[in-house]
């Protein structure tokens, strides 16, 4: 996963920064920089598709390093307890390593990150957590250099969220690494996008949704209409809470909710067992509830009446969006409105000769359907390989997903 600061350096930016410093700093510079490794590709990110490649990497004899922020599967580590993937099994398995389940169904979270656990295992992958990326310099001579420090919590997630809040720990910056080739396999869903109204950080309010057992009893607000919302919203009605589900549009649009969730939604509105508050959003929160007003055709509010809904708790589930910083430092063309890094999609590789990259990082920031699933992205892996290797391409095409749209 990436992490947030740092520059694009142009050119030798280790040397550059010894020459600049007191004169009193330049042996220990120098020293700093003597501990640099070198090797031939850097695989930043440790989710399912990263760890697919480092096993790809190692069946093919590649000198690589794997650098991670948080914990591997961080971003799934952060899914609420007990969320159950949308995907089969046999779609979302990587490395050839089957997925078995207790029920022969679709994994749960918990499943899915141990099954991570046990593949990382299994190839004994040296997969270094822990360790933020904070810069990605680009060399005259050819190559990155990646600058690193100890990291104490992933990319997104609530543990960040609770970092920004508090005394942040000294930073430690490592030995760098220098790399000839680089992979950005970071993931697409990592800061929860904000509403940008009065009361949102009130201690309250959270744009994750946590263990169901905490809201038992309480009158829960819940704003979005999507996966994560809508899941939210039965689990916790099941788990005993008074909820009521704000969402800005007229009803749900099945391609953005799983299949099997919206009749089991449908049931508990028609049967009052939750308040369903349609064309609503949410324009300021107190400590004692929020202030609702009519949106238009667009989600947005408008002028008209406004409705107060008291509530302890609020979940603000509106989506996740890409940090894009990585992208940004290492000079790749995002282009659209997703901000889509620009790629060739037979390699892999980006505007920048020597990125690659892979999984839901291909798709750029998240708006409405996902362009890419960890189902679509074993591909990638095979790509990059032949890429690398000078093997022909695969001739495999995107796997078939309309199941995901019925």
């Amino acid at each position: 996963m990436p992490g947030a600061g740092g520059h694009v350096g142009k050119v030798d930016h280790a040397e550059r920064k010894v020459q600049q410093a007191p004169a009193a700093n330049i042996a220990e510079l120098r020293r700093y920089n003597a501990a640099m490794e070198s090797v031939e590709i850097a695989i930043i990110g440790a989710g399912p598709i990263g760890i697919e490649l480092a096993v790809a990497f190692k069946r093919a004899g590649i000198d690589y390093i794997h650098l991670e922020a948080g914990q591997i599967g961080s971003t799934i580590h952060w899914y609420a307890p007990g969320t159950v993937f949308f995907s089969s099994p046999e779609r979302i398995a990587i490395s050839g390593v089957p997925i078995v389940t207790p029920n022969q169904g679709k994994p749960t979270r918990e499943e899915y990150v141990n099954y991570l656990r046990g593949v990382v295992g299994q190839f004994q992958l040296p997969i270094r957590t822990y360790t933020r990326v904070t810069a990605i310099d680009r060399s005259a001579s050819g190559g990155f250099t990646l600058r690193l420090q100890r990291s104490y919590h992933g990319v997104g997630g609530p543990e960040l969220l609770e970092a920004s809040r508090r005394l942040k720990p000294a930073a430690q910056d490592l030995a760098p690494v220098r790399t000839r080739k680089l992979v950005l396999a970071i993931g697409n869903l990592h800061h929860p996008r904000p509403c940008g109204i009065p009361g949102e950080d009130l201690p309250h309010v959270s744009h994750y949704f946590a263990d169901p057992h905490l809201y038992f009893g309480r009158r829960v607000l819940i704003v979005g209409g999507k996966n994560s919302a809508v899941e939210a919203a039965i689990r916790l009605v099941r788990v005993g809470c008074d909820v009521t589900l704000s969402y800005r549009r007229e009803w749900f649009n099945a391609k953005s909710v799983k299949y099997w969730l919206l009749p089991e939604l449908e049931f508990f509105i028609k049967k009052g067992r939750m308040r369903f508050l349609p064309k609503t959003v949410p324009v300021e929160i107190t400590v004692d509830g929020v202030r609702l007003a009519p949106a238009d055709a667009e989600g947005r509010p408008v002028a008209g009446p406004t409705q107060e809904v008291p509530a302890d708790a609020v979940l603000l589930l509106l989506g996740y969006v890409q940090d894009q910083t990585l992208f940004e430092q290492a000079g790749i063309a995002l282009e659209g409105e997703r901000r889509i890094p620009k790629y060739d999609s037979g390699t892999m590789e980006t505007s920048v000769p020597g990125v690659y990259v892979a999984g839901t990082a291909a798709a750029g920031i998240h708006e409405g359907r996902a362009l890419e699933f960890i189902e679509t992205s074993h591909i990638h892996v095979d790509r990059i390989v032949a890429a690398l290797t000078g093997r022909p391409p695969p001739t495999s095409e995107r796997p078939d997903t309309s199941y995901l749209e019925s």
